[in-house]
């Protein structure tokens, strides 16, 4: 700037090389000097707010800079734009707004910063209303038995909120690999009791080695365990994603995603979702729409996966779209992005899938979740209730620390439960390693696939609401269990289903209720939501070659005459359609017991409901 001779000039220059040289104390000592012999001269605050802007002390460089505008009068455009740019990182808004409107009034010859600037009051202008209308967040520390005076963040949780997964970086040891970092990233999870987080506890080995593993999720239902590991002998890229299956209390060992899933390129930030198959991930190999992008591949097997799909420009942006985490109701996916209007930097949004396969517009989560720093990762426990998020906010334990806040009403998903229990062999008690498989029955769609504990018998399976849900249980050498679970759309909060289920011996004699076999009242026309579980009745006679009789029961309203006949002609509807779908009819009988053989309390609803029923009898 063409100022008036200063004697605070000479020492300027010297503090200008002390900048060039990055010795900031010193040049910042050298201008305070300058500004006591010369306080009107602005070279002295152009100095001292690009030393701030350097070291990230955005509230002083701000008021430096708007001092040398002061001062000069008229400066030269860009100056506008660099403290415009430095007053909105400190949440100046409204004065940042007006130093981005001067600059594009007066430097538009500035053409490559002119997107920027544009971006930038967008920005400013969305921060303005957001903060006249912030959301609920109180956020609460999760407290010294998870946090640490390390960088704790990434967190994840199972359905039940019983296990939580976080990255925790720490400072290097002798055995860390990297040769070029400062610190190295392990994988903890901390266990839930009776509502109290438990002392965190470091992954042992396979998981943890001397490498970086990070940026992880746990699925649902807590036996996958997906991650990052970077800059490894034995990967292919940059970041590669791994995964590893808890089988008992130990964890297998790790196994690198391959291709198509990895590439040369960094692969980083996955997140299951309920149904056990697919998996969000960020990525920035070649034909995305920006720097990173989210991407999603499925698990057709174990290990399996197909080419990954780009969620399209609805999702990504020109800019960075990372952190997804997709909710148990498989609807729900909040990422962070760089690229849209927010309050600057990397925002939180949230968008729906839609019936037609298409993601919603992306909304903002809102101040004061997010702000002018960079927030980059939150997690929405199955209720949809509570979120977990990194911060370094005062007061926590040091560094980034885990909170948790109760979720505005206006930002959260569609509530989930879940069904847990154990699968075991009726005679023995002993855990059968079984494959379960939720279906919605409306749309026949799969909702969940996955296989109970090998060594346990342990399973957990993630319910939506306003869904009709056959949940089938399924074993070499036993009939199918089934299930069925009905969840209005009406609920906010939801009581889990704790079920044990013992599957039988295929034996003569073993009965087995089909819980999803549906009628109208006084009717014998199968519903079309029975169609799912009838053509596993199908498959499984297809498969075992056994006799079976098809019994209708009842419950006790009504006379004996025409409960009999109501059951004989329920039964009669199952044998045929199982008939007309290729079993021998010479395999298959029917009949109606009417009110005969109850197994409930007929004094209750939920008893005659029970006692309202059909199912097959193993008969040869």
């Amino acid at each position: 700037m063409a100022q008036k001779p200063s004697k605070a000039a000479s020492m300027c220059a010297k503090a200008q090389q002390l900048i060039n040289s990055q010795q900031f104390d010193k040049a910042l000592v050298l201008l305070n000097q300058a500004k006591a012999k010369d306080p009107s001269y602005s070279d002295i605050y152009i100095m001292m707010g690009d030393i701030y802007n350097f070291t990230l002390k955005s509230d002083s460089a701000f008021r430096c800079y708007t001092k040398a505008i002061e001062l000069i009068g008229e400066p030269d455009p860009l100056l506008y734009y660099i403290a415009a740019n430095e007053g909105a990182k400190c949440q100046q808004y409204e004065k940042a707004l007006s130093c981005y409107e001067k600059f594009m009034q007066k430097g538009l010859q500035y053409t490559d910063v002119l997107s920027d600037a544009q971006k930038g009051m967008a920005n400013c202008q969305f921060a303005i209303k957001a903060m006249a209308s912030p959301v609920r967040f109180q956020p609460v520390n999760l407290g010294d038995k998870v946090n640490s005076e390390w960088d704790e963040s990434l967190a994840s949780i199972t359905a039940d909120d019983g296990t939580l997964v976080f990255t925790v970086t720490r400072p290097r040891d002798e055995k860390t690999v990297c040769a070029f970092c400062a610190t190295e990233q392990d994988l903890y999870y901390a266990k839930r009791e009776a509502q109290d987080w438990q002392p965190r506890v470091a992954f042992g080995s396979p998981i943890r080695t001397s490498y970086n593993e990070g940026a992880q999720c746990i699925s649902p239902d807590g036996f996958y365990l997906l991650y990052t590991m970077c800059n490894t002998d034995y990967g292919m890229g940059r970041c590669d994603l791994y995964w590893s299956k808890k089988i008992g209390d130990k964890w297998s060992r790790p196994r690198n995603f391959g291709a198509p899933v990895n590439t040369s390129e960094w692969e980083s930030q996955p997140s299951m979702a309920s149904d056990g198959k697919t998996i969000y991930f960020v990525s920035a190999r070649p034909g995305g729409f920006g720097g990173m992008d989210i991407w999603k591949t499925t698990m057709t097997a174990e290990g399996a996966f197909t080419a990954p799909e780009n969620l399209g420009a609805v999702i990504n942006t020109p800019g960075d779209d990372a952190a997804p985490f997709i909710h148990s109701d498989g609807r729900t996916l909040y990422f962070a992005s760089n690229g849209r209007v927010g309050m600057g930097g990397y925002d939180l949004y949230y968008s729906t899938l839609q019936p037609d396969g298409t993601w919603s517009e992306p909304q903002n989560l809102g101040y004061p979740i997010n702000t002018a720093a960079d927030e980059i990762n939150i997690f929405i426990n199955a209720a949809g209730t509570m979120a977990y998020m990194a911060s370094d906010k005062d007061g926590g334990y040091g560094g980034l620390d885990l909170y948790s806040f109760v979720l505005d009403d206006n930002l959260r998903p569609n509530p989930v439960t879940y069904v847990k229990g154990r699968v075991t062999d009726k005679e023995t008690g002993l855990p059968v390693e079984a494959s379960l498989e939720m279906v919605d029955l409306m749309t026949r769609q799969p909702l969940y696939t996955a296989k109970s504990d090998v060594q346990t018998g342990e399973y957990l399976a993630c319910i939506q609401t306003g869904s009709n849900v056959l949940l089938n249980v399924s074993a070499k050498g036993y009939p199918f269990y089934s299930e069925n679970f009905q969840v209005e759309k009406s609920y906010t909060s939801l009581q889990p289903y704790l079920k044990d289920i013992q599957l039988q011996q295929a034996e003569v004699g073993t009965v087995v209720v089909l819980k999803n076999i549906f009628f109208d009242f006084d009717r014998s026309d199968l519903k079309p939501e029975s169609f799912e579980e009838l053509d596993r009745l199908v498959d499984y006679l297809q498969h075992n070659q056994v006799n079976i009789e098809i019994g209708g029961h009842t419950d006790d309203q009504g006379s004996d005459e025409y409960n009999d006949r109501l059951s004989q002609n329920r039964a009669k509807a199952v044998y045929d359609y199982i008939v007309q779908h290729g079993i021998d009819s010479a395999r298959l009988s029917y009949h109606g017991y009417g009110k005969r053989q109850p197994i409930a309390d007929n004094g209750t609803e939920e008893g005659r409901a029970a006692n309202r029923r059909t199912e097959f009898k193993i008969v040869r």
